[in-house]
């Protein structure tokens, strides 16, 4: 799950950390009050919206004056802002977040992460903070500081020194930035992150350490367990349609293709859309029905598949273990006439009663394609479709 900046802010602030004064306003008539409020010679306007690379989009404006951020909030509250991570559809703001003027003196780049090579977490730090950083790990490799984290020990004084000395932190800011590496981790494995990105950290002329920016994604696996974050769930920065595929516990991610794929299991699925492509097509979506469908449940899926009007044919891709093709079937027929779909469907189904599977639909009188595997089943939905 994705928060917005303002919401990381208050996490991270709640362990310990550092951060600069803001208030979140959805309406520029406030912005002044805000602004006059925190009692800076500048305050930034910052939009909020689940996505990176604002400031580039015209999203993240300086204001000299508390007039001044009032004219940048009208502007930016309520524009369709479209950054390298929200593709060309973009995303409207409906919040800003006004937030006090820093003196930066130096800006650094840090970053905790899941490391899948080593299976740990992993802390990245750079000096070039302030820049994209996949740019500086193309560009300049040797500026990014990488360090597996022990689990058992965590991340204690040394390490944390470790890090500071390599970005050249010293002095008073130092001292500062020691517990606040510390308490990042903290956080980290609290609120069950499994991103944390802070870019920029910012040193000031008066030698404060304090997170400027921060980008926080939430294991969702775990929001049962993180009651309070359930509530920062902004379902308005979230596709509708994957919104209404969780309501079923199902796992939707829309993609820009035209062939709806309807899969049990996460690999599965991955290799569903890999087939397609090589197939000449292109996947409209990630659908992961998972092992414990049922007929219901497939309903909900080709519901979902429908709403997209991309979508020109359908790929049903079923491996029968604890989903049984005969369960399969049925769901199919039910959901194909229930919703008098028109367009191609192509079904491949192996495993648990497959025979009664395909008895169901031979019997069914819905126009369904038979295929004999998986290559077989992503030509044909790629021919029928042509």
């Amino acid at each position: 799950m994705n928060i917005h900046e303002y919401q990381a802010k208050e996490i991270l602030s709640r362990h310990g950390v550092a951060v600069p004064r803001g208030i979140v306003i959805d309406n520029p008539e406030n912005a002044e009050a805000a602004a006059r409020e925190l009692g800076t010679d500048i305050v930034v306007v910052k939009a909020q919206i689940h996505a990176g690379g604002r400031g580039k989009g015209g999203g993240v404006k300086l204001a000299k004056s508390p007039k001044g951020a009032k004219e940048y909030a009208a502007k930016i509250i309520g524009m369709t802002l479209v950054t390298p991570q929200t593709g060309s559809e973009g995303r409207k703001v409906k919040k800003v977040l006004v937030e006090e003027g820093m003196p930066i003196d130096k800006e650094l780049y840090l970053g905790i992460l899941l490391d899948r090579q080593s299976s740990r977490v992993m802390i990245m730090a750079s000096e070039a903070g302030g820049m994209a950083i996949e740019e500086v790990a193309e560009e300049t490799p040797e500026k990014i500081i990488k360090e597996i984290v022990d689990p058992i020990i965590g991340v204690k004084p040394y390490l944390a020194r470790k890090i500071a000395f390599a970005l050249n932190v010293k002095g008073n800011a130092l001292k500062q930035m020691i517990p606040l590496i510390i308490n990042l981790y903290q956080a980290f494995i609290k609120e069950d992150f499994d991103m944390l990105e802070i870019n920029p950290l910012v040193i000031t002329k008066d030698d404060r350490v304090l997170v400027l920016d921060a980008k926080v994604n939430i294991d969702s696996n775990a929001l049962y367990r993180q009651k309070e974050t359930l509530a920062y769930r902004d379902l308005d920065e979230e596709d509708p349609k994957e919104v209404e595929a969780s309501k079923f516990d199902l796992n939707y991610i829309k993609l820009d293709g035209n062939i709806g794929c309807m899969v049990n299991g996460a690999g599965l699925a991955m290799a569903t859309m890999d087939i397609i492509k090589h197939s000449g097509g292109e996947p409209a979506n990630f659908l992961d029905v998972g092992g414990g469908a049922d007929e219901e449940k497939i309903e909900n899926g080709f519901r979902i598949l429908l709403s997209d009007p991309n979508v020109k044919g359908i790929f049903i891709n079923i491996f029968g273990g604890i989903l049984r093709c005969d369960i399969l079937a049925r769901g199919v027929e039910i959901a194909a006439k229930k919703l008098k779909v028109k367009i191609p469907i192509v079904v491949r189904m192996e495993g648990t009663n497959m025979e009664e599977g395909h008895q169901i639909l031979s019997d069914s009188g819905i126009d369904v394609i038979v295929s004999e595997g998986m290559k077989d089943g992503a030509q044909k939905i790629v021919k029928a479709i042509r």
